[in-house]
């Protein structure tokens, strides 16, 4: 999708991408290669050109990074063919406060589609553990982490970085008309959770990790396993969400 998509460069938006389409210019080659386009002032074309080839470029050379910062946020959804094979599921749990208020984070999965791995409180938690974790991934997938999970991480651990493109799937149902979190999603999907942690909610979470404070080893382990069947059921979501957007686009009528 992202060699499809032109809301890339200034001044294009949704209208004016499926105009391109219509034309028959369907990726970044054909732009570049069009000696003129009617609706577009050569001027326009010529700098449209320097920054298509250096996307291009970057895609190359799969700087994730260059991304980031090249395409609204709103779209980094159309990179998700390209990173998803270096992706990462991300999900914090907290005791229920806010960072400065007594807040912390009590655990961090992250999955990519293959490993489940846990940083928990005490044990394996550390700014390292996790910039370590997080630097092996190119894109990012999380369900309201831009409005929760990241901003949270970035005040609980000072030097915590995310420069990759970040694929709020939460948004990209609101944008498919979706009302509602992350569990009925999963119901509406046809997605199932393990029935222990089956109608768990954040309050759970929070009083779980109070009982885990208390030494129940069984908490703990309930605990981890909410946070993965989380992580695990939203890289499966991210999918479908992907390939509904895509569609939403309009661009198979071009194809």
């Amino acid at each position: 999708m992202i060699r499809n998509t032109f809301s890339i460069l200034n001044g294009i938006g949704d209208k004016l991408e499926r105009k391109l389409w219509g034309a028959g210019i369907l990726t970044w080659d054909k732009f570049i290669g069009a000696p003129d386009i009617t609706f577009i002032s050569a001027h326009k074309k010529t700098f449209f050109d320097e920054s298509l080839s250096s996307a291009l470029n970057a895609l190359d050379h799969a700087d994730a990074a260059y991304f980031a910062r090249a395409i609204k946020r709103r779209d980094h959804w159309r990179l998700y063919d390209i990173f998803k094979e270096e992706s990462a599921c991300l999900d914090i749990e907290t005791n229920g406060f806010m960072p400065g208020s007594g807040g912390v984070v009590t655990v961090i999965g992250i999955y990519d589609g293959f490993d489940y791995k846990c940083f928990i409180r005490d044990e394996n938690l550390t700014a390292e553990s996790v910039m370590e974790e997080i630097s092996r991934y190119k894109y990012l997938i999380t369900f309201y982490g831009s409005g929760f999970d990241i901003p949270y991480l970035l005040r609980a651990i000072p030097g915590l970085k995310f420069d990759i493109p970040h694929f709020d799937v939460c948004f990209g149902t609101r944008r498919l008309g979706f009302r509602g979190g992350l569990k009925r999603l999963e119901s509406e999907l046809g997605i199932a959770r393990d029935e222990i942690v089956k109608d768990m909610n954040g309050y759970d979470a929070v009083k779980l990790w109070e009982h885990a404070q208390r030494g129940s080893s069984d908490a703990l382990k309930i605990l981890k396993l909410y946070n993965k069947e989380d992580t695990v059921n939203l890289y499966a979501i991210a999918g479908i969400v992907y390939q509904r957007l895509r569609t939403q686009t309009g661009i198979e009528h071009y194809l």
